[in-house]
């Protein structure tokens, strides 16, 4: 089975990974930190980071999640455990597609039914979700440098146009403000669960712990400058401004002689954004096909079932978006430090060999 190269997760974690905190979380960041956003960003960074250094250490075993549940649990226990998980992934998963469904109508195809403009998602999802995750290596290889790009063309555009001194005074909001901030936007930080699933799938090599965690914040400055530079161009209006790193780049004087040329960034990362947004799906049908099996025809079938579900919830939660993004943020929000923080730290302790060799 091909592998994942180290420099392939490297990719992911420090270019990919991050592409899913530019849609709706700094608008929620500024919602209930406001000047101090970065704070509440900086700590759920900072927790995954770690978990990332400690799911890289349990790789050295070179066995998949679902291995080391079969080690310690039995396979029936451990089939059920692994569906527990998958269906976090979906859930998880959810929201970015909706968050991506509402940006691409709004930024792209704002007079097209959303249905229309956004059900091809669901037929590219469908195709990878089928696919062995092994091949996402070469994908990240092809994505990294244009996410890269289009964050360094958004920050060309914007930067000159940003008053950092709206992020003062500091602590302006308080301990309020920062646990709110910090608790409520944990659904964004899911990457750990990711990684978590990606286990098996690369060869560890020395010091990848530590370069996966480095990497991992490598991506998060990145996310921090760009909330900075965000504020730094909003202020007071901050809340108001979704899908902000589509439209930050208008205001730059170039635009004005040059045209709308930041929208080769904006695709760039949307291109990103697209992967990123199925990996849950693929990664959550890869738990399916550990619990039931993996012939040549299950991993389709379970590809296009569950597409075909997500489909249908995103066209029968259409006008529902705020009131499952508040659920998400403020009732269900514990489940991610659960699943993403607790479940891999608990997964240390589970058994690396069969029990028979030990």
């Amino acid at each position: 089975m091909n592998k994942i190269a180290p420099r392939q997760l490297y990719f992911f974690l420090a270019c990919i990974a991050p592409l899913g905190k530019l849609v709706l979380l700094p608008t929620q960041l500024a919602y209930y930190a406001e000047n101090d956003l970065l704070f509440p960003a900086l700590v759920n960074f900072l927790l995954q980071a770690g978990v990332v250094f400690l799911i890289m250490l349990l790789s050295r075993s070179n066995k998949t999640f679902y291995d080391l549940l079969v080690y310690t649990f039995g396979r029936i226990a451990a089939k059920i455990l692994i569906c527990i998980f998958a269906l976090f992934l979906f859930f998880s998963g959810l929201r970015p597609i909706l968050e991506q469904k509402l940006y691409v109508q709004s930024i792209f195809y704002d007079t097209l039914p959303s249905v229309v403009a956004f059900s091809s998602f669901f037929l590219f999802s469908a195709y990878l979700c089928a696919k062995p995750v092994s091949v996402l290596g070469r994908t990240w290889d092809i994505l990294a440098p244009l996410a890269i790009v289009g964050l360094v063309g958004i920050f060309v555009f914007a930067i000159p146009n940003a008053d950092f001194g709206a992020l003062a005074p500091v602590g302006a909001m308080g301990a309020n403000g920062f646990l709110r901030g910090t608790a409520y936007t944990m659904s964004w930080f899911y990457d750990t669960a990711i990684l978590l699933m990606l286990m098996g799938r690369f060869e560890y090599k020395k010091g990848m712990a530590w370069k996966s965690a480095v990497f991992y914040l490598i991506g998060a400055l990145a996310i921090l400058l760009f909330l900075a530079v965000f504020y730094g161009v909003y202020d007071g209006i901050a809340v108001r401004q979704i899908f902000s790193f589509a439209k930050i780049g208008k205001y730059n004087s170039g635009v004005t002689v040059l045209g709308r040329i930041d929208y080769l960034f904006i695709f760039a990362i949307t291109l990103g954004l697209a992967f990123y947004c199925a990996l849950p799906l693929q990664l959550g049908v890869t738990c399916l096909v550990h619990a039931f099996g993996a012939d040549h025809q299950k991993p389709a079938l379970f590809s296009v079932a569950i597409n075909f579900i997500v489909l249908i919830l995103s066209i029968a939660l259409d006008y529902q978006f705020g009131i499952i993004n508040q659920t998400v943020n403020e009732t269900v929000f514990y489940l991610f430090p659960v699943f993403c923080l607790l479940v891999p730290l608990f997964a240390l302790l589970l058994r690396r060999k069969p029990r028979e060799q030990i």
